[in-house]
């Protein structure tokens, strides 16, 4: 199994859940994470990754960590100061419509957004709430494009959009999409030589739908305009993960494996979970599995099974704690407080 890992997490994108999975698996595995200095789950976003950020790092003598998973905007010559040169790096897309609905529900404070009543009405004239030199803009406008460390305001020129596309290609190994998270999963599974049950996963920071609006095809339109640099990002390694399964996989062997692991899933949603789903935020009975709450958006939760025997609950348990008490939890592991 491959234990060095640089997942960029792409805000918004299923990437929590993936977050989840390397942890559990870091944990396991009792492997080394790149976390921020303090503790807390940004590596000084929005500001590009710098080595400095992790806590325990020293130029002086550089130590390579297993894992750099926390929210940061992606800068590889920093990156690669903090892991070993044979670390596999992939990352997670997701279509910007929906991306953007996402962003709008839970970065309903950000200064591009506060003002505007709806998605529709921002879209209408996004320049009248949109100002690119606002400190949190990124998270109105290609956000993914951000992420990768690109600037979201550039032209869409074909020139820059190629050099943009061919940066990501050099740098990743693979790019998963969360429209199709269960193929992704496998593909993963398979790059870094793991077993189904590390990559087996609950779906989580997920909202419930009431918070959820349908768009028009004139709003899927604009979107599409407004976050142009994010629809080629997601257009181009959407046909470039087909073409991986066809090539390396066969969309039957695919069909199979998907089964395998979703049946997987099943068996543990029975065995751990109370009522086999996910729980609005209120009738969350275990306060410390309550995931964040944030902007308008209603993130759901778990509760597990009462009785389980000690070893099944902690697998369990691990399965639905929630990304922050999560890496607040293994944080304190990596760097336990000396006694006075």
């Amino acid at each position: 199994p491959k234990t060095d890992i640089v997942f960029l997490k792409v805000h918004k994108s299923a990437s929590s859940t993936v977050m989840n999975i390397l942890f559990r698996f870091g944990e396991t595995h009792n492997l080394t994470f790149a976390f921020p200095i303090g503790g807390g789950n940004q590596l000084f976003y929005p500001q590009h990754f710098m080595a400095r950020f992790v806590q325990g790092f020293s130029p002086k003598s550089p130590q390579h960590f297993n894992i750099l998973c926390h929210h940061m905007r992606f800068l590889q010559p920093e990156v690669q100061k903090v892991v070993s040169p044979s670390a596999i790096y992939f990352s997670i897309l997701r279509n910007p419509v929906h991306l953007m609905e996402s962003s709008f529900a839970y970065y309903k404070g950000t200064s591009a957004f506060s003002r505007a009543r709806s998605l529709e009405e921002f879209l209408s004239q996004p320049y009248h709430y949109y100002n690119p030199t606002d400190s949190n803009r990124h998270y109105a406008r290609n956000l993914m494009t951000f992420d990768f460390g690109f600037n979201p305001d550039g032209e869409v020129s074909t020139r820059r959009v190629r050099l943009m596309l061919e940066a990501i290609e050099a740098s990743f190994d693979l790019l998963l999409i969360s429209e199709y998270f269960d193929e992704s999963m496998v593909l993963l599974k398979e790059k870094l030589c793991w077993d189904l049950d590390s990559i087996v996963s609950f779906p989580l920071n997920i909202r419930d739908n009431s918070t959820k609006s349908p768009l028009s095809n004139t709003i899927v339109e604009k979107i599409k305009d407004w976050n142009r640099l994010d629809w080629e990002i997601y257009t181009h390694f959407n046909r470039t993960f087909w073409e991986r399964i066809d090539r390396d996989f066969g969309r039957e062997r695919m069909q199979r494996e998907v089964k395998v692991l979703r049946e997987r899933q099943a068996e543990l949603a029975r065995t751990c979970l109370q009522g086999m789903g996910s729980v609005a935020p209120k009738d969350i009975k275990d306060s410390s599995l309550r995931p964040l709450q944030h902007g308008n958006a209603r993130i759901l939760g778990y509760n597990l099974k009462q009785g389980l025997d000690k070893e099944t609950e902690l697998m369990c348990r691990r399965l639905v704690t929630p990304e922050l008490q999560y890496s607040s939890a293994l944080y304190k592991k990596q760097f336990p407080q000396k006694p006075p």
